[in-house]
């Protein structure tokens, strides 16, 4: 997790469920600021699960970028999102997200199968901690009895173009559709 910790970023989903992430053999990365509760929340996550899970409560640019490229999974269980840059830049770096169905997280990851496949993430729709944990397990499902599928998944997070070409192109196609008529 690379964020503001903000009830906006869906946190407290990851705070009902954070035990139990902790009894699937995984390690969790937290870096970012904001809202006492969060704060001190992977404080004292950090001191209760030494080696599974490190939170660095600081902005830190450079060190962002080193997880996101380190990681395998970033999650991302906001409760609204109007755009969203994080998933897109772990996308680039190869990590395969997990986000909820809202705004810009929904346009820009579309969700994969069990299988890895038609999709750039894990996603989830209800704004609830099961459906989040759940999620999380599809995608550890994957990474951990189909790896090959799991780095087919990565490599196509890392070869999608966010940018403007893409929408542009739609645009123009758009206006020469709207002259034709």
């Amino acid at each position: 997790i690379v964020s503001r910790l903000t009830g906006q970023k869906g946190l407290d989903l990851v705070e009902r469920v954070l035990k139990e992430m902790m009894n699937i053999p995984i390690q969790l990365v937290v870096l970012g600021t904001g809202e006492s509760r969060y704060e001190n929340l992977f404080r004292y996550a950090q001191r209760t699960y030494p080696g599974r899970l490190a939170a660095r409560i600081e902005y830190n640019d450079a060190l962002a970028r080193r997880i996101f490229a380190g990681a395998d999974i970033f999650l991302v269980p906001s409760l609204f999102e109007p755009c969203g840059l994080t998933q897109m830049i772990a996308m680039r770096y190869g990590t395969v997200p997990i986000v909820r169905e809202t705004g810009g997280l929904k346009d820009t990851v579309p969700p994969a199968d069990e299988n890895g496949e038609g999709g750039l993430g894990f996603t989830f729709q209800s704004y609830n901690a099961d459906d989040f944990f759940a999620s999380l397990k599809r995608c550890l499902g994957l990474y951990n009895h189909n790896r090959e599928a799991f780095r087919a998944l990565q490599k196509r997070d890392m070869e999608t173009d966010f940018s403007w070409d893409v929408p542009a192109g739609r645009y123009m196609e758009h206006f020469r559709n709207m002259l034709s008529w």
